[in-house]
């Protein structure tokens, strides 16, 4: 039976340590040249709807070390859902290729896709979740804080994709995890509700970005105004003006503290150039390590 990778609690504690285990040896390996084509002879698909940086080039580039080809799919190369069904694209590519990547607005349009796939399908992003970039957060915390239980996540800002998989690993991996967010901006409650019934993590949502930031080991911060949100701007600037990252609200934190965002970042908004430029900033790092997360999910997703 084939496996996909559309949410983190698709997968088990078990399961996700060990894709993090493998994301560092794979690390180590490109990092000392040595060959680790494990995907030698497959082939993915990326679907695109929406533009991107990180996540194109992070796949793309993973794929060729791990010994794999790529086909981009922009939005004017297959209209999803609109010149072809849905169900249409997954089954037609499955018989060209090994595994799908999409970057989609729909959450359900990524469920639809690895519904009628015989492929596995990776979700890149939708409006709802973001799974691969908190799995490549987790390796950067792991990376930097040198344990990981007891640890405080304070995010601040908007109850977006990025918070929702935040939700999702604390449903799966122990945790302290404050969610400062303006009233109206809260995450998806049906998964709020998911993550708090699971008992494993404590969960916060306040509206009040000192409390949340007070004593973290981390502070998360992510754009007020995402992707096809851009019309809201001017209304979220004033809804978030008292949620930026700034120094007096890093001061809040341990005092070893790390700072991260998923990128891109608007400085002077969300955040602020001395925070994200400065010492406690890990978002490169964070960024980085989506290449070697997605590697080891590519990998998993064929065991």
């Amino acid at each position: 039976m084939k496996k996909d990778f559309l949410a983190i609690t698709d997968w088990t504690k078990e399961q996700i340590l060990d894709t993090l285990e493998l994301a560092s040896e794979l690390k180590e390996k490109q990092k000392n040249g040595v060959p680790h084509a494990h995907l030698s002879g497959k082939n993915m698909a990326m679907i695109f709807q929406k533009p991107s940086s990180r996540t194109r080039m992070s796949f793309q580039i993973g794929m060729y070390q791990l010994g794999g080809q790529v086909v981009y799919l922009g939005p004017q190369d297959i209209g999803l859902g609109k010149r072809e069904a849905i169900s249409d694209v997954a089954q037609t590519l499955s018989r060209y290729i090994d595994i799908i990547m999409a970057r989609l607005f729909g959450h359900e349009d990524v469920l639809e896709l690895a519904h009628s796939a015989s492929v596995p399908v990776i979700n890149g992003l939708t409006d709802l979740l973001h799974p691969c970039q908190v799995m490549a957060d987790m390796q950067t915390i792991f990376e930097h804080k040198g344990r990981r239980e007891d640890l405080k996540i304070a995010w601040i800002g908007d109850g977006n994709n990025v918070a929702n998989s935040w939700l999702n690993i604390a449903a799966r991996y122990p945790m302290y995890l404050a969610l400062a967010v303006p009233q109206g901006y809260e995450p998806d409650a049906q998964i709020l509700e998911g993550a708090r019934a699971k008992g494993l993590s404590q969960i916060d949502v306040v509206n009040d970005a000192e409390t949340a930031a007070r004593d973290a080991d981390v502070i998360y911060s992510d754009v007020w105004a995402s992707m096809g949100q851009e019309e809201e701007a001017l209304t979220r600037q004033q809804a978030f003006k008292n949620f930026q990252v700034n120094e007096a609200l890093m001061k809040l934190a341990a005092h070893d503290c790390v700072f991260m965002h998923c990128l891109p970042a608007h400085r002077g908004e969300e955040v602020t150039a001395g925070v994200i430029d400065g010492p406690q900033s890990i978002v490169f790092d964070e960024a980085e390590n989506r290449l070697h997360t997605q590697k080891a999910i590519m990998v998993k997703l064929f065991e």
